[in-house]
């Protein structure tokens, strides 16, 4: 079994499989780093190395932690603002003001996420803003972002 990468389609068992083998699952977790737990009834689950987790965890703290001191810089601002397109092209539709607000919740989530492990609300910021700028891009007349 190879090594998944991040991006990767991960290697997935059955919870049958989890219940009738555990030490062979187990392995198969330990030499891929994470596998995909499907279960029928339910939404599917990840099973990951204590190891592998902390090291996601940490990427995740720094990366937070050079966006937020990048938006203290001269500039840093300006420089997170610009290349929000290229990551979320929707918020061409935003205005200045609104594109600001965004980049400070964006990043003041990404930092809860990394510093207190609530995750939900990178995801919360981006769906909310994502519906406004559909509602600026509509009102415009320039349909959907």
């Amino acid at each position: 079994m190879a090594v998944t990468h991040p991006g990767a389609e991960s290697a997935s068992v059955s919870f049958t499989d989890l219940f009738r083998n555990p030490r062979g699952v187990a392995a198969r977790v330990a030499t891929a780093g994470r596998l995909r737990l499907t279960l029928q009834d339910a939404p599917d689950l990840v099973l990951t190395t204590a190891s592998v987790a902390e090291i996601a965890e940490k990427n995740l703290t720094t990366a937070s932690r050079l966006f937020l001191a990048l938006l203290k810089q001269k500039d840093g601002a300006k420089s997170l603002q610009a290349a929000l397109p290229e990551v979320f092209p929707w918020t061409r539709h935003l205005d200045a003001r609104e594109t600001r607000a965004f980049t400070l919740e964006l990043l003041e989530s990404l930092s809860d996420a990394a510093e207190l492990s609530t995750g939900d609300g990178v995801r919360r910021a981006v769906v909310s803003w994502r519906a406004i700028a559909r509602g600026r891009a509509e009102s415009r007349g320039r349909g959907r972002p």
